[in-house]
């Protein structure tokens, strides 16, 4: 890794990324920021979390005339949450070179999203129909831009938004700069670049990066109407800082949240049916700490760029490998350890083996907490919590009670009642969690079971007849190593 001192950025824009806190580059901003700084467009292909933010905002503020009132620049991005994220961080980027930036999205009040306009921003953050629908009012004036960034290309593809963004590229002037970043290169986003790039210089971020090395990489392999339970004992024995929960629908999102929430943990659900100020609200909730267990849907939260996170768990196995790239890339970010523990039917083995050569990184198999290990983890948070308090508080107002309590019983039973009074014990209070199918087995080469290996247990290929006849006890002793 280098130094962002190494990188020809001026002293104003080094303060603003000391103040952030950043201090080397990931490898995907060592590849694209020189680049980027020479001018070049450029097509990075890099998962959310590789740092990609940093590697187009720290150029494009670079490039910003403060002095200049009208628009310099446009980032696309796929969703209100992802645009409101990149915004903020082009504003820490920008701080001490007063480069104003403004997010613009649907479902915000559109007459106050003018009004804010008129104050005279020079980066704008939008998503695709927004970002149209200003610029056929004409309430955003192209005539200065000199930098384009498409972020999570792909994304937009699948989102339907493709038409809008070669609209919008059609409309910016020829004469600039631009910047396509996508996890993905699907023909539809490498057409982009032949007819809206100029020469693009391709920079990627090697798989082995992608997956982040830092993530301890779990699997347990649990029926469906166990998984709830497994959970929970999860929760308690692990007790994460802030923890993800991902299901495959919005159904098993809400499910799971309220289970969590009546077995007395604080637990958000967030998907895309909910209200933009309803997903705004939870994310706060979480950022801030008052919320410990996020549940969330892909959609939902691809894109979301939150600090802290130490575990994510797959209550569901995506569909495709590179889903399951871009959730547990939520934590393990900025060099620290994270955890990834993904939940596996029997049937879905196959899966898991095509996910393995997706991240180059085999799996560990977990076993469930027992009940005993549940409530040791939750004693081990009382005693850490404990010794702090100690450590760091002025007890003498309680010594007089403390002696008391000494004099009528022995200090191991005093000390016992007391973390029986503060240890949260596994709730069996009954909860309701809608039984979804596992995962077909498939023949899609492209995706899941098209390689050797992911025919061993349970993917597709030629044996894929054979192997879906078989009955469940076959399929698990096939299994039975892992």
């Amino acid at each position: 890794m280098g130094k962002f001192e190494d990188l020809q950025i001026s002293s104003a824009t080094l303060k603003s990324l000391k103040r952030i806190g950043f201090e080397e580059t990931t490898p995907i901003q060592e590849m694209t920021i020189p680049l980027s700084l020479q001018g070049f467009d450029i097509i990075g292909q890099a998962q959310t979390g590789t740092g990609k933010t940093a590697a187009f905002g720290i150029p494009l503020v670079e490039k910003v005339n403060p002095k200049n009132k009208n628009i310099q620049a446009l980032v696309i991005a796929p969703t209100r949450e992802l645009a409101i994220q990149v915004s903020e961080e082009l504003y820490k980027i920008g701080y001490e070179k007063h480069a104003r930036v403004l997010a613009v999205y649907g479902g915000q009040d559109i007459s106050r999203q003018i009004r804010a306009l008129k104050k005279n921003p020079a980066i704008i953050v939008g998503t695709p129909g927004r970002l149209l629908d200003h610029i056929k009012r004409k309430t955003i004036r192209l005539n200065d831009i000199h930098t384009v960034v498409l972020d999570e290309a792909d994304e937009m593809l699948n989102m339907g938004f493709i038409e809008d963004i070669e609209e919008i590229l059609s409309s910016v002037p020829d004469e600039r700069q631009t910047l396509l970043f996508s996890a993905t290169m699907p023909n539809r986003i490498k057409s982009i670049g032949e007819r809206f790039m100029k020469n693009p210089q391709h920079v990627k971020v090697k798989a082995k990066e992608m997956t982040v090395p830092q993530i301890d990489q779990f699997f347990i392999k649990v029926d469906e109407p166990e998984k709830f339970d497994a959970l929970t004992r999860l929760l308690d024995y692990q007790s994460p800082e802030l923890a993800i929960v991902f299901g495959r629908t919005k159904r098993r999102v809400d499910e799971v949240a309220e289970a969590l929430s009546i077995r007395g943990y604080t637990a958000e659900g967030i998907h895309g049916d909910l209200s933009q100020g309803k997903r705004m609200s939870v994310l706060r909730k979480f950022k801030e700490g008052s919320v410990d267990v996020l549940v969330a849907t892909d959609v939902a939260a691809r894109g979301l760029d939150i600090s802290g996170v130490t575990h994510v768990y797959n209550f569901d196995i995506p569909q495709d490998p590179e889903s399951y790239v871009h959730r547990i890339g939520r934590t393990g970010r900025a060099g620290k350890q994270g955890m990834a523990i993904t939940f596996v039917s029997p049937r879905e083995m196959g899966y898991l083996r095509t996910v393995e050569e997706t991240t180059k990184k085999r799996m560990k198999r977990m076993q469930v907490p027992t009940l005993a290990e549940a409530i040791e983890g939750q004693q081990k948070l009382v005693i850490e919590k404990v010794d702090t308090t100690i450590d760091e508080n002025d007890l003498s107002l309680y010594r007089k009670a403390s002696e008391q309590l000494l004099e009528e019983h022995d200090a191991i039973s005093v000390i016992s009642a007391m973390m029986k009074m503060l240890v949260k014990e596994p709730d069996t209070t009954p909860v309701k969690i809608s039984y979804e199918a596992p995962l077909p087995l498939r023949r899609d080469k492209k995706n899941f079971g098209g390689s050797k290996k992911g025919n061993r247990s349970g993917g597709g290929g030629r044996d894929f007849k054979r192997r879906n006849q078989r009955s469940g006890k076959q399929q698990n002793r096939r299994d039975k190593k892992r």
